[in-house]
């Protein structure tokens, strides 16, 4: 069983950036792969970035809409992965979530490849 807590989140202008935070319980943080989802109001929750375990490389994959925007890392000490969240819209306003996925996979932006979430940290990027 895994446990993450997400932090980070609040309220930002357009243009402003956030780094969101999620802490992760367990001794085998390093060799989960994990990832970033968020759900807009009214909209189903969507893929945002992952970054694969120690073994895997720490390689990371992007949806599209926020390549070039948002960079996640992680923290393999203090099991922990970051979302760093640059040049904010207000079309990221979401929650966001970050999971763990246990089993390598090339679905990596398919929510049911993910085995453990946490409960979500609300981002609100105002125009």
């Amino acid at each position: 069983q895994v446990q993450l807590a997400e932090s980070g989140g609040r309220l930002v202008q357009a243009g402003g950036s956030l780094r969101l935070s999620c802490a992760a319980s367990g001794r085998t943080f390093s060799s989960y792969s994990m990832g970033w989802f968020r759900q807009a109001p009214g909209k189903e929750r969507e893929f945002v970035a992952t970054i694969t375990s120690s073994w895997g490389g720490g390689t990371t994959y992007y949806a599209d809409s926020v390549k070039g925007r948002f960079t996640i890392s992680r923290d393999n000490a203090k099991n922990t992965v970051y979302l760093q969240m640059n040049s904010l819209k207000p079309e990221d306003t979401a929650v966001y979530y970050c999971a763990v996925r246990v089993r390598h996979s090339v679905s990596y932006y398919v929510l049911s490849e993910y085995d453990y979430w946490g409960q979500g940290t609300q981002v609100t990027v105002s125009s």
